[in-house]
Order: structure tokens, then C-alpha cells, then sequence
């Protein structure tokens, strides 16, 4: 059986960034959320999916500290050509449903764009989440993006767990508040239309 890591390395090996299905030539609707939220210029920033997004390229232009997580090294090893090595970034190539290395760097904010919904099992979702929990300090913020209940049930050739912004809520735990939730239509660069929900949380200080 193919692995993930297989599955995405084929992908990210076969094709241009421009050609893939998640494509965006700008981030300027993940950024809409991330500039809601009060910063400093020491923050550090996870993705625990960063592919080959342009997003990567925007928040190190801006100075923030990044955490650089994919389960593809081939995306890992396209994106460290593109932007090159600084000490601001770290480099990460892990399954997020699987526990996080010892030693992380404590975590500002948490940008998930396209990451969760790939994880169908149970046990990987709570997975995901511990992981999410035990990075975040008190304080810091979730930006999590996935296919709505309304999108596509499959993506890159796997199934999805599309989801609401009820369900998103319950699983972030009391622990976070909701800042902000928004639907929005993405369009892929073959032009279709694929339904998302953006939700933004904030990690309680008590």
C-alpha cells in the first residue's frame, strides 16, 4: 500500500506548483485572517502542512519565525530551493497526526490551510488536535482553513472530512474562543469552485 508521504511526494514531483488543484498565486485570504490577529515581531508561526504556498513566502517577508511542517519532503526540498536556508526558519517532516518531536519551539499562531481534512480517522483527528493544544500557548491563535461541509468530498485523489464551523468549534475545546469564521469560495486554477470555511481561534490567558 502507498504511504502519504508516497501519495503527496508523486504529486509534488509530478507537477508545477501552478498546476496543482490548491494553487493560489496570492494569500491574501488566509492573510485577511492572519492580520487580525495582534502580533510582535518575535512571533513564530506553524503550518502543519506548508507545501509550496506562496503563504510561506509572504510571512517570512514580514520577519516572523516560521515552523515549516509537510508530510512530502519533495514539497520540503521544492520550497528550501525556492526561499533558502535562515536561521527563522525551521524545517519540520512529520505526520501532524502523529505526536510532535521533543524540543518544538513554543507556537504564536497555528495556520492550517488544507491540512486537517485530509485525516479520516478518528484517532489521527485527536491526534491533530493534542498536537494543535500542546503547541499553542495561552494566548496564541488557530487559523484552521478546510473543504465545508458544503465543498468536494475528495481532494488530490483521497477522500476528505469536510467541516462545519460548529464541528471545528467542539473539537478546538473550551480552551479557545472563536474570533471569526467566514465561508468562502476558492477557484482552482482550472477554474473550479471549492467551498471552504475559515475560523479563526484565540487560546484563552485563563
Amino acid at each position: 500500500m502507498i504511504t502519504p508521504n508516497q501519495h503527496w511526494n508523486a504529486i509534488f514531483s509530478a507537477k508545477t506548483d501552478s498546476e496543482l488543484g490548491w494553487y493560489e498565486s496570492d494569500a491574501s485570504q488566509t492573510l485577511s485572517f492572519f492580520d487580525l490577529i495582534p502580533q510582535s515581531e518575535n512571533v513564530t508561526v506553524f503550518l502543519p502542512g506548508s507545501g509550496t504556498s506562496v503563504l510561506v513566502d509572504e510571512l517570512f517577508a514580514r520577519g516572523h519565525k516560521l515552523i515549516l511542517n509537510d508530510i512530502s519532503d519533495e514539497a520540503l526540498n521544492k520550497l528550501r530551493r525556492r526561499i533558502g536556508m535562515n536561521e527563522r526558519l525551521t524545517w519540520l517532516h512529520h505526520d501532524i497526526s502523529h505526536p510532535l518531536p521533543s524540543g518544538m519551539p513554543p507556537v504564536d499562531i497555528w495556520i492550517d490551510r488544507a491540512v486537517l481534512h485530509f485525516l479520516l480517522e478518528e484517532a489521527d483527528i485527536q491526534g491533530y488536535f493534542t498536537n494543535l493544544h500542546s503547541a499553542i500557548h495561552a494566548g496564541g491563535y488557530v487559523l484552521l482553513a478546510e473543504f465545508s461541509v458544503a465543498g468536494a468530498p475528495t481532494c488530490a485523489g483521497l477522500d476528505l472530512h469536510r467541516y462545519s464551523v460548529e464541528e471545528m468549534t467542539e473539537r478546538m475545546g473550551t480552551d479557545f474562543e472563536l474570533v471569526k469564521h467566514e465561508d468562502y469560495t476558492f477557484i482552482t486554477p482550472f477554474g473550479d469552485l471549492r467551498p471552504y470555511i475559515y475560523a479563526l481561534y484565540s487560546k484563552r490567558n485563563d
